[in-house]
């Protein structure tokens, strides 16, 4: 099981952020990446809908061999996650909102949370926003046509930038100055971020703490790959994307990005 592949999944490309923090932090693990870009974004779907589209991809995951699962989407873990674990016998990775350190972090007790609209609506949100932001003012922000944008690789078109400005705009009139990214595609617009919002206000996203769980998950059921060697990698996309792939990720191989219907 050692060798066995981690398989990452999402509603789409946001999820190789998460997929990239992984790769650094896991360079010897053979890796599955799933791409449901067909069905891209989760987030304005009914909840037994986002459940269905989850098992879809975990009983491709298991085809795969999988050791663990990372659930590289914040809607699909705020509203399925539960479901996944008490229906399969594989250990899975989640990903929601950075909710608790934001509340550590502010200064102003005003933070900022930019999601879908499943995240937002999900019971599990809710839950833990109410348990670590409960002295903090949570403004939440439903993104929108971010999704979009990254899946069909517009970042730089003008009249998305100025979509976004009107969106964010909300968190500068609140003086927040914690903002936190709660969807697996909105790291991909940082950049436009920081030339939108001011420099006091500091962008968490989840990369980093989901690639170190999947560490820490592997190690307690002795299933990290010990190998030297640098592990595979294979990117699954159900949609014909493989430039916009690399061109949100130069280093990914574009023989190594497959198209699969799924």
């Amino acid at each position: 099981m050692h060798d066995a592949p981690i398989v990452i999944f999402d509603s789409g490309l946001g999820g190789t952020s998460i997929l990239r923090e992984i790769i650094i932090r896991l360079p010897s693990e053979n890796i599955i990446y799933l791409a449901d870009s067909i069905n891209a974004p989760y987030g304005e779907k009914p909840k037994s809908e986002i459940i269905r589209l989850s098992q879809k991809n975990t009983d491709l995951a298991l085809q795969f061999g999988a050791k663990i699962i990372v659930v590289a989407c914040n809607t699909a873990t705020t509203n399925a996650i539960y479901v996944l674990r008490k229906t399969y016998n594989v250990p899975f990775v989640g990903i929601e909102p950075a909710i608790k350190p934001a509340a550590l972090n502010t200064k102003t007790k005003r933070i900022g949370i930019l999601a879908t609209k499943g995240t937002l609506s999900s019971e599990l949100f809710q839950h833990t926003s109410q348990t670590f932001a409960k002295d903090t003012k949570v403004v939440e922000v439903i993104g929108k046509n971010i999704v979009e944008a990254v899946e069909s690789g517009t970042l730089d078109n003008p009249i998305f930038i100025e979509s976004l400005k009107k969106q964010v705009q909300i968190f500068i009139d609140e003086n927040i100055d914690v903002l936190v990214l709660g969807c697996t595609h909105y790291p991909y617009i940082i950049p436009i971020l920081k030339q939108l919002l001011p420099e006091t206000i500091k962008i968490i996203d989840s990369g980093y703490a989901v690639a170190k769980q999947t560490e820490n998950v592997l190690k307690a059921k002795n299933l990290k790959n010990t190998s030297e060697k640098i592990g595979s990698l294979k990117i699954f996309t159900n949609k014909l994307n493989q430039s916009i792939i690399q061109k949100l990720n130069p280093n990914f191989d574009l023989e190594n990005i497959i198209f699969k219907e799924f």
